[in-house]
């Protein structure tokens, strides 16, 4: 039921349309090009945040493996 309600809140063609062409008018052409390059810059910074907590979650769960390891010896 939940998924049906998220897919009616969602923009069809038309209104996508009419999103973009208010943000033409509000930003203008030429700020539309560095909006997008900080909109970019932001994704990409927080994809490496996020592969870089998979990694340190990923390491210390290595570490506790290694360490019961041993001590079950």
């Amino acid at each position: 039921m939940t998924n049906f309600l998220f897919f009616i809140f969602l923009p069809g063609g038309s209104e996508w349309i009419i999103i973009l062409f208010a943000i033409i008018l509000l930003f203008g052409g030429r700020k539309i090009p560095e909006l997008m390059r900080g909109l970019g810059k932001g994704i990409r910074e927080f994809n490496a945040a996020k592969d870089n907590i998979r990694d340190e979650l990923e390491t210390g769960m290595r570490n506790d493996d290694k360490r019961d390891a041993a001590s079950s010896k």
